[in-house]
């Protein structure tokens, strides 16, 4: 529970964790479509970003849907994932990254994150590998806008035979070794939602290299219809297509993807060298092969840093101590201040859902260890950055006054 006294004063309007940046063209675009009455799921907006986002991302065919986890649903069914199908997940991600397997009745493999940049273990992976042969399929996330191991991963997935649908829902315009995220799959996917570094307030994209891919996508996302003169369907289809008022918005907001990128970078360095002589880290990346998009500025608290802390299923509950905090102390302390943070996502393999499902760290099979770990240091990476990390308000829209009280109320916590 928050006790400390009021140092600062609450902020006026409230410090986002990450909202849309507007820039006025994407309204151009949006009537644009009003005007030309093309307000459904066709139209020159949606052929546009296509264009756009494929040309940017640097793959050959972008399918404009929905949603980011529409774009998953279909990687799922272009993949050949079918009922039963184990398929290797990354662990500490949205739930968004691995649902659409379920939804298709694979059964979700979690692979445990590795500290460098906390995305799916390759040496993990390769255990899992050990253990389960026959898998052919892997889902894995760029976490945060951060790319994981990318060479690594596709040399693990190649030596099996295995299919990569990447996640790069977070990881718009990052890039590794000067590739962007979303290319190192053999399907990728991005996310347009509403706190995204560019955003349409919804939608998503799969890329592909594959003609035949990008059609059955766009076809399997229109209801499947053939080409007849009444309503033919030879396969299960989706209303996945993305509107063209949408991809108004988003037309208005690619060409701004590196401007954000750059702000966002700026607060990330602006609370790296705040919060110097704190016994706290921002969140990793490889600084000589990779280029994170900054998304989100994530913490993590060192071990001996932390407060007593626990947590249940729906709350948590801390004693304060001196020289140290938590978590929730420093998410409830800055709500108090009328500032929002995030905890780091939780792992899968914690999930109630998905609680029963193998769990695969670099030591072997994680079933029925999920409290088997060292912090810092032990087998379950994932569970450990989620006990100690948080996401800190992130909106490029903050100014560099509310960012250095956001610093301060953070180091208040540590007193």
């Amino acid at each position: 529970m928050f006790t400390h006294d009021k140092k600062f004063k609450p902020f006026n309007n409230k410090v986002w964790l990450a909202t849309p940046t507007m820039h006025g063209e994407e309204l151009q675009w949006m009537t644009d479509a009003f005007n030309k009455n093309w307000m459904s799921t066709v139209g020159e907006n949606i052929n546009e970003v296509e264009r756009l986002a494929a040309a940017k991302i640097g793959c050959k065919y972008a399918v404009a849907l929905s949603s980011g986890t529409a774009a998953l649903h279909l990687a799922v069914k272009l993949a050949g994932i079918k009922r039963g199908d184990k398929v290797f997940c990354s662990d500490m991600t949205f739930s968004a990254t691995l649902n659409p397997v379920v939804y298709e009745g694979g059964v979700p493999i979690f692979i445990d994150t590795e500290r460098d940049t906390w995305n799916m273990d390759p040496v993990a992976l390769e255990k899992a590998f050990e253990l389960y042969p026959d898998v052919k399929h892997i889902v894995m996330a760029n976490l945060y806008g951060t790319p994981g191991k990318m060479d690594e991963l596709r040399a693990v997935a190649d030596r099996h035979g295995a299919v990569i649908i990447e996640d790069a829902a977070e990881s718009l315009g990052a890039t590794y070794k000067g590739k962007q995220t979303g290319t190192f799959g053999d399907i990728g996917i991005i996310s347009f939602n509403g706190n995204k570094i560019v955003t349409g307030s919804s939608g998503g994209m799969l890329l592909t290299d594959d003609i035949e891919q990008a059609n059955k996508a766009r076809k399997w996302s229109t209801q499947s219809r053939e080409n007849a003169p009444w309503y033919q369907h030879e396969d299960l289809g989706y209303n996945y297509r993305m509107s063209n008022v949408i991809a108004g918005v988003i037309r208005g907001q690619l060409p701004y993807l590196e401007e954000h990128i750059a702000r966002k970078k700026a607060v990330f360095e602006r609370y790296k060298a705040g919060f110097k002589g704190l016994p706290v880290v921002m969140n990793p990346f490889d600084e000589k092969n990779s280029a994170p998009n900054y998304w989100l500025s994530c913490m993590l608290i060192d071990s001996a840093a932390m407060c007593k802390h626990v947590r249940g299923e729906t709350e948590a509950c801390y004693v304060g101590q001196a020289g140290k905090s938590c978590p929730t102390e420093i998410l409830e302390t800055l709500a108090a201040y009328n500032a929002e943070g995030r905890p780091i996502w939780k792992p899968m393999h914690m999930q109630p859902i998905y609680r029963n499902n193998p769990f695969v760290t670099v030591e072997g099979d994680g079933r029925g260890r999920t409290n088997a770990y060292i912090s810092g240091v032990g087998v379950d990476v994932g569970m450990d950055i989620f006990n100690r990390g948080l996401c800190l308000p992130s909106d490029i829209k903050m100014t560099a006054e509310q960012q250095d009280t956001v610093i301060a109320i953070v180091r208040a916590c540590f007193e």
